[in-house]
């Protein structure tokens, strides 16, 4: 870590001074920054990039220099938000990894949601079809359709099949892994993928120049056995929230084609909610897992800064970025996310972690919501957000006010440090999207003295949150994952193949999920319901999200369960698979040469 510290509360390593921040009035100031699509977005993204002052001007415009006026005495930098919970308990990894099966406990009995890692095992241990002819299905059905296939960066069939038909076998010799052998998934373009290249959704590449390896958490998904499709699109450079690629396609919302999926997990999120995968790797340094998940109807878990071990999301973006898992369900959500965390023993950081096995959580259960901060969200995300508060009240979670002080400018500072580490990051803006041009000359245009007070400014907003987690034991902050119910393409065609700049929805779709990210704080996006769209056929799904306290995923968890059984009860006007959705098992029931015994 780079700001070492002790320990100062028992129990965690580098944890922040418990101290309340400043009594500051809540302000939310609308940015007045040009929406750029077509030619004039073009022009501008080759003038900013060869011209210094024009990318200067708009460094300031977007109000970063706001830091300047905030008082941030008395507070230290903070440039790395990593706080680990200490367990001295001697857990053994494996038997934990064995006991993820017994545990694991999907609550739906739907007819009408989507299959789950458990559908595919049973399915798989009954002989009614193998994880080959999934894996079959999935490959040509993926190669065939345009739709489909916007999601993926790249598919290597044979290494598809390969691995597929080691799962086949082990299950004809009763020798299955687990619960996730054979399971189809796909990991996001970040990670590294042995044999596999990574251009982060552009036409850079950024593989790996430490040899020819697999991201630690992407390997233990392995080790059990899942079977890794492909690797998925994703918003180029991971900087913005819609996924809007015009470089390698656009994955569009299977809610409604004309929504996007959101960002910069789009791939990840597409995948998932048209039924390709039940769950997949994506990653958040700003929001990326949790907003896509919003927009399509998704379970996303933004683990705590560093839980999960592997090529920091946007591997540009070091201070912000973790990885983490989206999925249909919360069973799988959880199974996939324990696997993925187990400690690496070779990274010095994710070592000191405990395993990921599942923990008894307080007997207090607070939600707390800061309400001027809360209500920015649009009138039909508030409605559906209200109602499922009322059910967590009804279950025994007691509702709060707090406040955090600086939200507006502590979102100009998350801004500011994940703009500069990946502008950092990226030695030329050749080759890139236009409006990637104009982002990255404006984050390399950041004065060293600008970036120290952002990580003042995180210092703060740490300490303020130590502060509430020490006088709430088991808080979660409770927000809309966004305020808006999914980003209509209002450019339509074109905006997709010419790429499009609106800088003030994006910063409005980053409302409430940059803190998370800033503090380090794990959170997680449930979706509570559904409203009608602006254009076509298909309602468009709204999330809800909980922030909790550094290592406090077991809370999240069992806080997301609630809202799920909530969620699937109220039928149609809550969940709904997508029209969009493929039925991959019968696909596979389909395929030649797949009996009753999988033979």
């Amino acid at each position: 870590m780079a700001d070492t510290q002790a320990c100062i509360k028992s129990g965690y390593y580098a944890y922040p001074e418990a101290k309340e921040g400043p009594s500051t009035p809540f302000s939310n100031t609308p940015g007045a920054n040009p929406v750029l699509r077509g030619l004039p977005l073009a022009v501008a993204g080759s003038a900013v990039a060869n011209i210094g002052l024009l990318s200067g001007l708009l460094w300031g415009n977007a109000g970063f220099s706001t830091l300047r006026r905030v008082d941030l005495d008395g507070y230290d930098p903070r440039y790395d938000p990593t706080v680990v919970p200490i367990d001295e308990s001697d857990t053994d990894v494996f038997a934990s990894i064995r006991a993820l099966g017994s545990s694991y406990n999907p609550s739906l009995t739907s007819t009408n949601r989507h299959y789950s890692i458990k559908d595919y095992h049973t399915a798989y241990e009954a002989g009614t079809m193998t994880p080959t002819a999934v894996a079959e299905a999935l490959l040509d059905l993926i190669s065939k359709s345009p739709k489909h296939k916007n999601a993926f960066l790249e598919m290597q069939r044979e290494r598809v099949i390969a691995a597929a038909e080691a799962s086949t076998q082990r299950y004809k010799a009763g020798k299955a892994l687990g619960m996730f052998d054979g399971v189809p998934v796909g990991v996001k373009d970040e990670v590294d993928l042995q044999g596999y290249s990574k251009c982060l959704g552009s036409c850079q590449d950024f593989t790996s120049t430490k040899g020819d390896v697999t991201s630690w958490c992407v390997k233990k998904w392995e080790e059990a056995g899942v079977v890794i499709v492909g690797k998925l699109n994703m918003h180029e450079l991971g900087l913005d929230t819609t996924n809007n690629n015009p470089a390698k396609g656009t994955p569009l919302n299977p809610h409604n084609p004309h929504y996007y999926t959101g960002g910069s997990s789009g791939g990840s999120a597409y995948t998932v909610a048209a039924g390709l995968f039940p769950v997949t790797l994506g990653a958040d340094g700003g929001g990326s897992i949790r907003n896509p998940s919003a927009y399509c109807g998704l379970y996303g878990l933004k683990p705590s800064h560093n839980r999960v071990s592997g090529t920091p999301a946007a591997s540009l973006a070091p201070s912000c970025g973790v990885l983490g898992p989206m999925a249909s369900s919360m069973a799988d959500l959880e199974y996939a996310y324990r696997i993925m965390a187990i400690p690496n023993p070779s990274d010095s950081i994710s070592s000191m972690f405990p395993v990921p096995v599942p923990k008894s959580t307080p007997q207090d259960k607070i939600i707390g919501i800061y309400k001027p901060w809360f209500d920015l969200a649009d009138a039909s995300v508030l409605n559906a957000c209200h109602a499922a508060i009322s059910h967590y009240q009804s279950s025994g979670y007691k509702v709060i006010d707090i406040t955090i002080p600086h939200l507006s400018e502590g979102q100009l500072a998350q801004a500011v440090t994940i703009l500069s580490e990946i502008s950092a990051g990226v030695p030329s803006v050749s080759g890139l999207t236009s409006a990637n041009k104009i982002l990255i000359s404006v984050g390399k245009h950041t004065p060293a003295s600008d970036f120290l007070l952002a990580q003042k400014m995180r210092n703060m907003l740490m300490q303020h949150l130590a502060f509430l987690f020490e006088h709430n034991p088991g808080l979660l902050i409770v927000t809309p994952t966004t305020p808006n119910a999914g980003w209509h393409i209002s450019g339509g065609a074109a905006d997709l193949k010419n790429g499009v700049s609106d800088a003030n929805m994006s910063v409005r779709t980053m409302t409430y999920v940059w803190l998370a990210n800033f503090s380090g704080c794990p959170a997680i996006s449930i979706p509570v319901g559904r409203v009608d769209a602006k254009e076509g056929k298909g309602k468009i799904p709204v999330g809800l999200m909980a922030m909790g306290e550094w290592g406090a995923e077991d809370l999240l968890i069992e806080w997301g369960r609630v809202g799920e059984q909530w969620a699937w009860e109220g039928g149609e006007d809550r969940m709904e698979k997508p029209e969009n959705w493929v039925d991959v098992m019968e696909l596979a029931k389909g395929r030649q040469g797949v009996g009753k015994n999988g033979n």
